[in-house]
């Protein structure tokens, strides 16, 4: 028979920074109990059923597949999402942007938001739960990733936001927005670390745009007056080198009070602007 505590002993065969939680996480979905009754109970036995199964989560794990894929579902804000292989898994990171959204918009007033390239719906869902009196409205290229947002969206029984198919604006019509918000794809396409970690087993559609990274972006800030109400903000997520570039894009295309925010690594991750009344 084998232990809780001998399992979690394996952890240290896993390539990761978080390779005792990955374990955890592993064994507590398999036995369907949260993690602290893996301390509470350490000498506990598992059947062989148990044993095979988490034996089969293991190791795919150490060929370095993601927990979140393995389990079907990571945290994101205070929420608990579905996620699947076709769309990019929620990051801590991308937090910064509900913040910065949450900081600069009126969570009291009745706005339109957009979320371009919504995947798992994860930032629309975020705000949405935030925010009741906005109305949300999630786009992304991908029919499978919409079908999950959904499905996240009615888990969640939120009822302010919707989820449509769109390849960034293309499908939307003349609807304004007081606030336009993405994680776009911004990895380049030569990147080395697409070949590191989870990024080799997540779409390259959501990572990869184009030589320099910046292709999504570009289009983006180009096209987003368009759909901006006056003095509208539009929030991006961008790569830890890609600020500079990105401000100079949003002043370009018309917008003030730009800034970027760093993230708890001191990373410029996320930069804004708010759309000139002359643009």
């Amino acid at each position: 028979m084998t232990r809780i505590d001998q399992l979690l002993a394996q952890a240290t065969q896993i390539d990761s920074p978080t390779a005792q939680l990955d374990a955890e996480l592993l064994l507590a979905f398999v036995l369907n109990k949260p993690r602290s009754y893996l301390y509470t109970w350490p000498d506990k036995t598992i059947s062989a059923e148990q044993k095979v199964a988490y034996q089969a989560l293991f190791a795919r794990r150490l060929q370095g597949e993601p927990v979140a894929y393995l389990l079907g579902r990571q945290g994101f804000w205070t929420l608990d999402l579905q996620v699947a292989e076709h769309t990019l898994i929620p990051r801590a990171d991308t937090e910064l942007l509900i913040e910065a959204a949450l900081q600069i918009a009126n969570v009291n007033r009745p706005l339109q938001v957009l979320d371009l390239g919504t995947g798992s719906g994860a930032i629309a869902l975020a705000l949405a739960s935030e925010c009741p009196q906005w109305q949300l409205t999630g786009v992304d290229r991908i029919e499978s990733a919409v079908a999950l947002a959904q499905s996240n969206q009615q888990q969640l029984q939120l009822t302010n936001v919707q989820f449509l198919h769109s390849h960034w604006f293309s499908a939307l019509t003349e609807q304004r927005y007081d606030l336009i918000i993405s994680n776009p794809p911004y990895i380049a396409e030569n990147d080395p670390h697409l070949a590191q970690g989870d990024l080799r087993f997540e779409p390259l559609s959501a990572l990869i745009s184009g030589p320099d990274g910046l292709d999504d972006l570009r289009l983006i800030i180009a096209q987003a007056p368009a759909y901006l109400v006056t003095e509208g903000w539009l929030l991006l997520e961008h790569g830890f080198d890609q600020a500079a570039a990105v401000r100079d894009l949003l002043t370009q295309a018309g917008f003030m009070d730009v800034s970027s925010q760093r993230d708890l690594g001191g990373h410029e991750r996320i930069s804004l602007g708010r759309l000139s009344s002359l643009s």
